[in-house]
Order: C-alpha cells, then structure tokens, then sequence
C-alpha cells in the first residue's frame, strides 16, 4: 500500500491524505485549509475512486466540490443533510457529487479497500474515524475527535475494546500546545452559561456554530435551570430537525422554552426552495417569536447566533450591559471579516463598556492526555501525526512515531 498526505502533515485544517493498492485509491477527507499560507491542492489530478469524508467540517469536506462528480463520496447521512443545509440556507447550489452513506460499525468496500467507521465524540456532529483494511495491512484513521463531550462513551467504548494489529495510526494532534484546563468539559461550559445568564439585566448573546450539537444542549440546559427562553435562528432550527431523525433526546423548537427569530433573509431561502424544506417553513411559524417581544423583555432571553449577527447584537447596547458569551476557538477573533465576518466586531466587544464579553468553550479536540489513552490502547506499529501544527513533538509524546511529510510517498 502507498502513503501521500497531501496537506495535514504539518497544519491542522485542510486534511487530505491518499491510500492506494495496485488498483484502487482512496482519499481520507478533502478540506479547505484554515490558513492564508497552505498550498493549493490540484485535486483534478488525484483520480481517486472514493472520498471517504469523517464530519462536516469545511476544513474536511470543503473540496469535493473539486472532485469530477462521478466519483462516489462516502459520508454519514446525517453530516450529509447538514452540508446542505448549509448550502441552502446561503443561497449556494448543492453539491453534485455522487454522495453514498455508511453507517457506524458497518463495514463497505472500495475496490481493494474495506473500510469500517468508527463513530467519535467531536464538537461535529456524524463524526468518524476509519479502519482501513487491504493487501493484509490495517491502517486506522482518528478524524477529529475527543473524550470529554456529551458523547464520550464513544471514545470509552474504543479504548475498553481497540481495533487490533493497527500497522499504521494517522492521528490527530489539534491540541498538542493547547490548554483545555478551563473548561475541561461540556458540563463545564454549561455552568458558565448558566451563571452568565441567571442574573441577567440584559439579553445574552451565545456565539457558536449551529452544529456543535453539545454547546445546543448546554445552552438549553442552562435556560432551562434559569428560566430564560433559548432563542435559535432559522438555520439552527433547521439543523435541530435533522436531529430528530437519529435522536429524541436533542432539543428542538417544539421543546420549551425554545423559540426561532425568523430573519428576513433565511425565510427568504424557505420560500425559494419549498422542495427541499418542505413544510418546515410553516411548522416553524408556531414557535417563532418577534423582535418587540425580545425587546419588552429582553433579559428574559438567550440567543444563540453566529459571529456575524453582531448587527443584531449591537441594537440592545444599553445602559445595562448585553452579555457576549464567547463559544468558539478564541483563534477565529483574530481573522479579518473577509475570512470569518463578523470576527473583527465580537473581537471588539472584548473592551466595549456597553458588554459584558464571557468566554466559556471547550475543545472539540483530544487533550494530550487523552491522545495518549488512545494511541495506547490502539498500539499500532506506526503512528503518524496529521491534523497538527507540532508533529516533531509527537516521539516526546508517543511510542513508534514516524513523521511523513507532505507529498513524501511512504509504502505500508
């Protein structure tokens, strides 16, 4: 078997990596990078016969629009439905890929390949790590992954019962120099949103991605012990309705005390496309609420939103102070507005007297600690870093480690 990462070996984001046999390639995931200075993929040029794709990230998934759309796309259904909620949602065409679903545990065939996924706990919902089996060689894929989410019987259950004669472990290392010892759970940053909003004079703000499924939860939780209403907009409504297909224990706007503020633009995006959402659009107007409702009583609410709704954020700027509960890799404030917008604006209301800025997150990643239970109970023959801006640390850290560069080809 043949080895190429493509780009990963040395960058977290953008991951792309190549196995082939004699007769059969495969790519694990073909993602955007995050950073300005990673080299462009000539994905034309890599004529696999599958793309295997672990969550719906973009730095994951973000290049398959690349791929000749005849090539078949593995992915799990539910991480399916939310890329194109996404797409949807603003205003992009979907994806025209030849999109085939697994399921956890169950293995499929590619050519030579056999592959099994691997469920994970990771701040993605629908992610995977793969084994990968052919010419007599078992090479396991982590993805992202953690053990300290709301999922974390997953990562238990791996360790208490590892895939055996791993020959090759490509695992990631998101948090090599990364602390998580401020909020080193879920629970965690749950009671910081509760203490943040309990006392609250003034609305909240949640910023956080729509599909960090654990944050939703914690987040209701905490309106729910503090009696406030949770407040979600379209696009998260939408995704929470994906969740009922796999899970009746993942809030939803038909749950109290949830409510939707329907922007002008996203219902716009419902009525374009009746086909896609189908009834959705009129079921949600059940459970919306209006902007002079939030107004007359504003400290009774939460609302979650992304970075960009700082527009709305900064109209109940007032004498009492609007909380700005910071739910994201503090990485991200640091951009300009063309690559994450809205960044440059929640940066500010760091230091703005009319906020009161909180920060309350925790990793979507493994902890060093953690990468080491894994790496132990996986004991493969060859463990190569991807996913990492610190491969070198990797023989401090771990036994049998072999760093492999971009485009350096490694036979298995």
């Amino acid at each position: 078997m043949k080895i190429i990462i493509h780009r990963g070996a040395q960058e977290i984001g953008g991951t792309c990596i190549q196995l082939s046999t004699a007769t059969t390639t495969i790519l694990l995931d073909l993602g955007l990078p995050l950073s300005a200075e990673s080299k462009n993929l000539d994905v034309a040029s890599f004529r696999p016969d599958a793309v295997l794709i672990s969550h719906p990230h973009q730095d994951h998934f973000g290049l398959i629009d690349a791929l000749d759309a005849s090539v078949p796309v593995y992915i799990g259904e539910l991480g399916k439905h939310l890329i194109d909620a996404t797409r949807m949602l603003l205003g992009n065409k979907l994806h025209v890929n030849d999109f085939r679903y697994f399921k956890s545990w169950q293995h499929f065939s590619v050519g030579d390949f056999t592959i099994t996924p691997y469920l994970a706990d990771h701040s993605a919902a629908d992610a995977y790590g793969f084994l990968i089996e052919a010419e007599g060689k078992r090479v396991f894929y982590s993805g992202d992954f953690r053990a300290h989410g709301r999922k974390s019987v997953l990562f238990d259950n791996i360790i208490k019962n590892p895939p055996r004669n791993i020959d090759l472990l490509f695992m990631e290392g998101t948090m090599l120099e990364r602390s998580n010892d401020q909020f080193p759970t879920e629970k965690a940053v749950e009671q910081r949103i509760y203490e943040t909003i309990k006392d609250q004079r003034n609305i909240s703000f949640l910023i956080s991605s729509s599909q960090n499924i654990d944050r939703i939860v914690s987040a209701y939780r905490s309106c729910k012990r503090a009696h406030k209403t949770l407040v979600i907009d379209i696009y998260t409504a939408w995704v929470l309705e994906q969740f009922k297909l796999v899970s009746d224990s993942v809030p939803n706007m038909e749950w109290e005390p949830v409510k939707i503020y329907a922007s002008y633009s996203q219902n716009e995006k419902l009525k374009k496309h009746p086909d896609f959402f189908g009834d959705f659009r009129k079921h949600l107007y059940g459970y919306r609420i209006h902007k002079d409702e939030i107004q007359a009583k504003p400290e009774n609410y939460l609302f979650l939103g992304k970075m960009s709704h700082f527009i709305i954020i900064d109209l109940y700027k007032t004498a009492k102070l609007v909380n700005v509960i910071y739910s994201q890799w503090l990485g991200y404030l640091s951009y300009s507005n063309n690559e994450y917008y809205g960044a440059e604006a929640i940066a500010a209301y760091r230091n703005d007297p009319q906020v009161n800025f909180v920060y309350a997150h925790t990793s979507g990643h493994a902890t060093v600690t953690d990468l080491q239970t894994f790496a132990g109970a996986l004991k493969p023959k060859m463990l190569v870093p991807v996913h990492t801006e610190y491969g070198d640390k990797y023989r401090d850290l771990f036994c049998n480690v072999k760093i492999v560069a971009d485009n350096q080809i490694l036979d298995l």
